[in-house]
Order: structure tokens, then C-alpha cells, then sequence
């Protein structure tokens, strides 16, 4: 097999991660996430950008150069200067309903329950979030949407494969998999 690095992106909770992680164990290479090389270490989580030119970086010593790998996340707005290097962009679109439902567990889970119900340390931050991933759609927000996606995945030179992220894992990792042996 050709190299094999592959971008999954799509908004937030779509399973952009999920498709990642997935995709990178059925082919045995390593897997990435942009969020690890977009945000600071801190505790807790998600507080502090890293710059741009800190996160490229990063990227180039960490895994860019590797034959093989899997990126999920957005790299729109600032990591056009790896779009060369992608084999294959897989852009997942999911209800919003979904996607908001997908998130509230994920941040429970992550935060506790506690944390992200209302009068929890979490709560006003996580009302926000949830807030601007639920306007992703409408492209009226700062950052991320639907409409921005769709222009910079029109500039890629790579083949770029359209899922439905509401589909069961297995079926879009085949999915991705048959396309890579196109």
C-alpha cells in the first residue's frame, strides 16, 4: 500500500475522533487529533491556543513527515500548509440533534455530571460550547461552520470522501477503507 495519511474532520460531534481512533487501529497506524496540537496543556482543558506557528510545528516534529497516519479534526483557518500532504480528506456530516446529544455525553462524561449541570464549575462553559456547536449548520458563528468547511474542502487537490457520521463505525470504516484502495 501507497502512504496513507488521511484527514477526518467535520463539526463538532460528528465522530470525527471516533472515526479516527477507529480508522487508525483497523490499519495499524498511528492517529492524531488536531485539539492536542490547537490547545496548551491545561488544567482543566481547552483554556489556552497554542499559536499557529507553535501548532505546525509540532505537527512537522510529531508525525508529519511519517509515511503513514490519520489527522482528525479542523485544521480550516489555520493548517493550510499541510493540505499537501493529505492522501485522502474524509468530511463527516451529522444531524445537529445527533451531534448535540453526542456532545453533552462527551462532556459529561469527561467533566462529570456534576460538573456540566447547572450550578456545576463547568456549567456556564459548557452552555457556551454547546451553544456555538449548535449553530455550526447556519455558518452565523465565529470559527467553524458548515459554510467554511464546505469552501476549503472545495480547494483541496486530494480526493475528498463524504460520510454520514450518524452511520455505525464499522460501516464507515470500511467505508474509508475501501476508498483508500481505489
Amino acid at each position: 500500500m501507497k502512504s496513507c495519511r488521511i484527514h477526518i474532520m467535520g463539526a463538532s460531534g460528528a465522530g470525527v475522533t471516533s472515526l479516527g481512533r477507529a480508522l487508525a487501529d483497523a490499519l495499524a497506524i498511528p492517529h492524531h487529533d488536531t485539539d492536542d496540537y490547537f490547545w496548551q496543556p491545561t488544567t482543566p482543558p481547552y483554556r489556552d491556543k497554542r499559536e499557529i506557528a507553535e501548532r505546525l510545528r509540532l505537527m512537522r516534529e510529531v508525525f508529519l513527515p511519517r509515511a503513514d497516519w490519520v489527522l482528525s479534526g479542523s485544521l480550516e483557518g489555520w493548517g493550510d500548509p499541510n493540505v499537501v500532504r493529505f492522501d485522502l480528506v474524509v468530511f463527516l456530516t451529522t444531524p445537529k440533534e445527533l451531534r448535540l446529544q453526542r456532545l453533552r455525553a462527551r462532556e459529561a462524561t469527561h467533566f462529570g455530571t456534576d460538573a456540566v449541570a447547572p450550578g456545576g464549575w463547568r456549567h456556564e462553559e459548557f452552555d457556551e460550547f454547546i451553544e456555538w456547536a449548535s449553530r455550526y449548520d447556519d455558518g452565523d458563528r465565529e470559527g467553524r461552520s458548515l459554510a467554511k468547511h464546505q469552501a476549503w474542502l472545495a480547494a483541496l487537490p486530494c480526493h475528498v470522501l463524504r460520510l454520514d457520521g450518524s452511520r455505525p463505525l464499522p460501516e464507515l470504516v470500511a467505508e474509508v477503507r475501501a476508498a483508500l484502495d481505489r
